[in-house]
């Protein structure tokens, strides 16, 4: 019977390391998007959404019944929890790639300049703290899971300063409002993106540790 239990903890696992990509491939496709400006990769983003949404409802019926069926103990207990809730994270981080696509969609009926921001760059941050929580869910490791919390402070300084920066030439060249104004919220979306990703990291650490970190300034 326990066997049964863990091979049903192992496929959970799988499931939602399907969903993580899911995600990842959104966002990425999202940024690509924003780079080249290519309005049909914003239609593969927004293809993608549904199956998105029902994977989500899948693994989160998956996790509820084991818990209803098999009432699990200490860490198994903390690992179905975990997976509930970074379900629900990485279906957020597919809802900002939503969002990034349909800001994207906007600035194509404006001429492409050049903005005082690096949206690729903060972009990259983003993903590779969603990338580095996920390994850290794969192999339970906390340690990892705490560097990404590390990470979280500099996403905000970047999207704080894209925020002044785009500010500043909304006020200088009101006639760039529109393409800066759609920047500035990619740039706020992707901060959330790295906001989920911290999510993540404190569930793992609450799976493997037990201590909840979250909301926590003393979290390191």
């Amino acid at each position: 019977m326990r066997v049964k239990f863990h091979q049903s903890l192992d496929e959970l696992k799988e499931k939602l390391l399907v969903m993580a990509g899911m995600a990842e491939q959104a966002i990425q496709r999202s940024i690509e998007a924003y780079r080249t400006r290519d309005l049909s990769i914003c239609e593969l983003v927004f293809r993608a959404e549904p199956s998105i949404n029902r994977l989500e409802r899948e693994i989160d019926q998956m996790a509820l019944d084991l818990l209803a069926m098999e009432q699990p103990m200490a860490i198994d207990l903390r690992f179905i929890l975990s997976v509930i809730r970074i379900n629900a994270d990485l279906e957020r981080v597919g809802d900002q790639a939503v969002n990034i696509a349909v800001r994207v969609r906007e600035m194509g009926a404006f001429a492409n300049i050049d903005l005082p921001v690096d949206i690729p760059k903060l972009a990259s941050l983003s993903s590779a703290m969603v990338r580095k929580s996920l390994q850290a869910f794969i192999e339970g490791d906390a340690e990892l899971a705490e560097s990404v919390l590390r990470l979280d402070d500099e996403v905000d300084e970047m999207n704080d300063s894209a925020f002044y920066a785009l500010s500043t030439l909304i006020k200088e060249k009101p006639e760039l409002t529109p393409q800066s104004l759609n920047a500035l919220i990619i740039a706020r979306n992707l901060e959330r993106v790295g906001d989920h990703a911290t999510n993540i990291a404190e569930d793992v650490i609450f799976w493997v540790r037990g201590a909840d970190v979250r909301h926590s300034n003393n979290a390191l």
